[in-house]
């Protein structure tokens, strides 16, 4: 049945610049000195034990991987973020879409973060030019080079340009290539160039605040950004320069990139901020996946540790008691259910984004 669709070509979109924004990333980005608000003795000693197991992983050079929610980011985190790759600590990040497009905005303009409320009233809601454009655009051609979601954007930023190919190279692809996969992607390229009257060869794209950007930043240094959306969640599927083949694949690489890294978890850690769907739900296929590789060869991954920080109280001692009944609210936060149930050993503390992450570079760097 050809239901009717949406027609996003209709929608009148306004330049980015004409919009209000309550962040500014020079303003309110976080200094790597700013103390952190006091931890309970408690967690003092879960965020000790966090840390002696990151030294001792990234001694043993097993992965440390962070996932973390868009909040993150727009919380003006980036210079921690920045610091904890730079030294190495940290050896991939994972976030979602929105994540993503915080990140970028901030790099290219210095400042993100709409009034939701107003402009959905005003029916303007996501529907920026630049910020669809740019960023679908990134996406397209990444999904032709084989870069993944994050990469494609992080490369963006980093190179301050995008480099369209010729269309007779792309015809040349089209026509001869046995990857059919490359030739699918190429016409995806193609006919966006053509519908959208995009010049081929470089097409210059300043991001004056790039010393902000954590993608851009991770693309120059190597480490794995990878991004996980969701069809529909961010604010550059109102564009119409969005193309969902693209996002497919992009994030498909992203996803099994991040699954590799959770293949190699063994003696690693894992740090879930934040995040209450994202990170559980792409961490448990891709463990599923890595255990059932190990034990083809006789192996399991059981040393593994999972911090998750987030902001609601946890009344429901995971490591004691178990999985709580279904009668308990406990039972319904996602983030602990599941990462309970991942094996190795799962430790949970209340806080805000800012101040575990300010606490974990502090005493990283001591």
């Amino acid at each position: 049945m050809p239901y009717k669709q949406f027609d996003r070509t209709k929608l009148s979109i306004r330049p980015l610049s004409e919009r209000a924004n309550k962040v500014y990333i020079e303003r309110d980005f976080i200094p790597l000195n700013q103390e952190n608000k006091p931890f309970s003795a408690e967690d003092s000693k879960v965020l000790q034990k966090t840390i002696s197991k990151i030294k001792t992983a990234r001694l043993n050079r097993k992965p440390v991987i962070l996932a973390f929610g868009a909040h993150a980011i727009k919380n003006g985190l980036a210079k921690v973020f920045i610091n904890l790759i730079e030294k190495g600590w940290i050896t991939h990040l994972a976030t979602n879409g929105a994540g993503i497009i915080h990140d970028w905005e901030f790099a290219y303009q210095g400042e993100s973060s709409e009034d939701v409320k107003i402009n959905v009233d005003q029916g303007q809601f996501g529907i920026w030019d630049e910020t669809g454009f740019y960023i679908n655009l990134a996406i397209i051609l990444g999904a032709f080079e084989g870069l993944g979601y994050g990469e494609s954007v992080g490369a963006m930023i980093e190179n301050e340009y995008l480099k369209i190919p010729e269309i007779n190279e792309l015809q040349k692809i089209i026509s001869a290539s046995e990857n059919y996969e490359k030739t699918a992607a190429a016409a995806d390229l193609l006919n966006v160039i053509r519908k959208f009257n995009i010049s081929t060869g470089k097409l210059e794209i300043r991001h004056k605040f790039k010393e902000y950007s954590v993608q851009g930043t991770a693309y120059r240094l190597g480490i794995p950004f990878t991004g996980h959306p969701m069809f529909g969640h961010d604010i550059i599927y109102t564009h119409p320069m969005n193309y969902g083949a693209a996002v497919g694949r992009t994030a498909q690489r992203d996803f099994l990139i991040f699954a590799n890294q959770v293949n190699c978890l063994e003696g690693g850690v894992y740090l879930s901020v934040g995040s209450a769907v994202m990170s559980p739900m792409i961490f448990e296929k891709s463990l599923s996946m890595s255990q059932n590789l190990h034990l083809q060869k006789d192996k399991h991954i059981d040393n593994h540790y999972m911090l998750i920080v987030d902001l609601a109280e946890n009344t429901w001692d995971w490591s004691k008691n178990g999985e709580p009944p279904m009668d308990n609210p406990a039972y319904y936060l996602r983030y602990c259910k599941t990462f309970n149930r991942m094996g190795g050993t799962m430790n949970y503390i209340t806080a805000d984004n800012r101040d575990f992450l300010l606490y974990l570079n502090r005493q990283l760097n001591r």
